[in-house]
């Protein structure tokens, strides 16, 4: 059972991470927070790791409605939009499936809200795997 859509892109990771980025504002996307994964591990741990992104994406008109229609909904949010780099040199950009995430709320009001939010990442990914904004 996959919990992630994604695509595989050849590039600089920093340019394709920066693509991403666009790419969410491009669908209303505003990145709240930018996790640099491998700096915190090489910092924090003293371990070494691949390049890796997590950015905390959010759209804060979907965001107030899906917080209206279950309060808790907040404890899922933001949507998390991955950049990695694979062992074979290649980057992946990887966002939460919204459907799966909303649908652990069990909250039919929150439907089209993942709906919404599925065509705007498949967007962003069709944007970034084909290196256009």
């Amino acid at each position: 059972m996959s919990y992630t859509m994604k695509t595989s892109v050849t590039g600089a990771f920093d340019q394709v991470v920066e693509r991403t980025v666009d790419a969410l504002e491009d669908e209303g996307f505003g990145v709240l927070c930018d996790i640099d994964v491998r700096s915190t591990f090489e910092e924090k741990l003293g371990e070494e790791f691949r390049q890796y992104r997590i950015l905390g994406a959010c759209t804060p008109a979907l965001a107030h409605e899906g917080l209206t229609a279950e309060r808790d909904l907040g404890a899922l949010l933001p949507c998390n939009v991955i950049v990695y780099e694979t062992d074979d040199g290649d980057v992946t950009v990887s966002a939460v499936d919204p459907q799966r995430l909303v649908g652990i709320a069990d909250n039919d009001a929150l439907d089209s809200i993942a709906t919404d939010v599925t065509d705007r990442f498949e967007r962003v990914l069709s944007t970034v795997g084909n290196g256009t904004r």
